[in-house]
């Protein structure tokens, strides 16, 4: 990503202010990549927003440098825009028309929607996609509480170092961090032993809807409305239950749905990446990497029950090594 370095200077350079997106439903990786990003840029001498556009931010990464400030409307008028994480230009959640914008990301389908396109889809989060195009540099110096929130970025998004992406390069990765001085105990702590009494709730009845497909290959579970409304739970304490459909030994694939605001919000988990569920979630409208993607369908077109046997029949055609 080094050779990409010169390129995002001169547009830094062009602009005093400078606006970092994260998407919308934001999850630690957006966030803590651009946290990262903003405090490395103040030092750098701009004025640096960051904003999102869901008025819900993930509570696990509050004890980030920045994420107070945390605006959800953009104030400066003429900025340059930095969207982190993002797969496409709908997922920063504002009208970036027109506007000069770095996208800065690691999916597998990102559609190159910047100005200037910073895309490692070989990366495991977004923030290494960033340290890898600051490191060494004598311009955007990275230091411990970059680094920090890099690192949360990072141990979320491989679920604690779980999912089939990581590799020896990324443990070369983590060294480099923990040599700025990250301390990985506050950090796990913070993301991992911070569970609200409403998601344990939540997954109880969350639990309850799990069911089998394709001989215990696939399993589904969805979380609806008037589950959530019974255990006091918001989006964000579906987080640690939207993974738990692919955990079972026999299971290859997990899908669960989640029902919110008139949306069904589904998440694709495989263990292996060559069961590819982007290319699921592209059939449907989303997007995401190999092994983990999602997308969104309105609720009040497509019954649930249809939603899954229509998901099921294109898991199947993945399981059998046939395109989606």
């Amino acid at each position: 990503m080094y050779r990409y370095h010169d390129a995002f200077k001169l547009m830094v350079q062009r602009h005093t202010h400078i606006s970092i997106v994260t998407h919308i439903n934001p999850d630690p990786d957006t966030i803590g990549t651009a946290l990262g990003l903003a405090h490395i840029l103040k030092r750098y001498g701009k004025s640096v927003e960051v904003v999102n556009a869901s008025k819900d931010l993930p509570y696990r990464v509050d004890f980030l440098q920045g994420y107070h400030a945390i605006k959800n409307q953009m104030h400066y008028g003429n900025a340059l825009i930095i969207a982190c994480d993002c797969g496409d230009v709908q997922q920063c959640g504002f009208d970036v028309a027109g506007r000069e914008l770095v996208n800065i990301d690691h999916h597998f389908v990102n559609k190159n929607f910047g100005t200037l396109n910073i895309v490692n889809p070989d990366a495991v989060s977004a923030s290494q996609t960033l340290f890898e195009l600051f490191e060494g540099s004598e311009d955007f110096v990275i230091d411990k509480i970059a680094a920090t929130a890099f690192y949360a970025a990072l141990l979320s998004d491989t679920k604690n170092f779980t999912t089939n992406n990581v590799t020896s390069a990324t443990f070369a990765w983590v060294q480099k961090l923990l040599d700025y001085g990250v301390d990985h105990a506050h950090v796990s702590q913070n993301l991992n032993r911070r569970n609200s009494l409403a998601s344990v709730r939540l997954m109880a009845l969350a639990l309850n809807s799990l069911r089998l497909h394709l001989d215990a290959t696939v399993a589904t579970m969805v979380i609806t409305q008037a589950s959530c409304e019974a255990a006091g739970a918001s989006l964000l304490d579906t987080h640690p239950i939207s993974h738990l459909s692919d955990t079972l030994a026999t299971t290859l694939i997990g899908v669960t749905i989640i029902e919110h605001n008139n949306l069904y919000k589904v998440s694709l988990r495989s263990k292996f990446a060559y069961h590819n569920v982007a290319l699921i979630a592209a059939a449907f409208g989303g997007g995401g990497h190999k092994s983990a993607a999602g997308f969104r369908v309105d609720s009040q077109s497509v019954a649930v029950e249809q939603l899954i046997e229509d998901i099921i029949t294109k898991l199947k055609k993945v399981l059998q090594g046939e395109e989606a």
